[in-house]
């Protein structure tokens, strides 16, 4: 059973990761509009245990992209300089969508994943009863 209970604790850390991954990318597209904002990233990484590579994954630390905002001309706007501008944000909406759907896709089949070794868990149950 403890391949078992690896299969699940490597399925669920894909699943945690890509929910908080979600998180900041939805934190990114609901800040697109706003000045001065900086999108930010995580990165995965291999979880050790005991000093070994686990099969796990974990986020890293979040980062901020170093990009340059983009510069909006408004010369009403109460953050514009003497010239008519200011800094936007540097998010990128297509960019944004696409990470969320890779996220999700990512989510999804790291679930497909935990139901099949539950399946498969349950299959072996039901062989030992017998």
């Amino acid at each position: 059973m403890s391949d078992f209970s690896n299969a699940f604790s490597i399925a669920a850390s894909g699943m945690k990761a890509q929910a908080m991954r979600l998180r900041h990318v939805s934190e990114n597209i609901a800040n697109v509009d706003t000045p001065g904002y900086h999108r930010k990233t995580v990165s995965l990484e291999e979880a050790m245990h005991d000093g070994a590579p686990s099969g796990a994954v974990s986020l890293g630390e979040m980062q901020l992209d170093r990009r340059e905002p983009a510069r909006i001309y408004d010369p009403g706007h109460p953050m514009a300089d003497e010239s008519g501008y200011y800094d936007g944000s540097n998010v990128d909406l297509v960019v944004e969508i696409a990470d969320a759907r890779e996220a999700q896709r990512s989510y999804e089949a790291n679930l497909r994943m935990f139901d099949q070794t539950r399946q498969m868990s349950s299959a072996l149950l039901d062989l030992l009863r017998r």
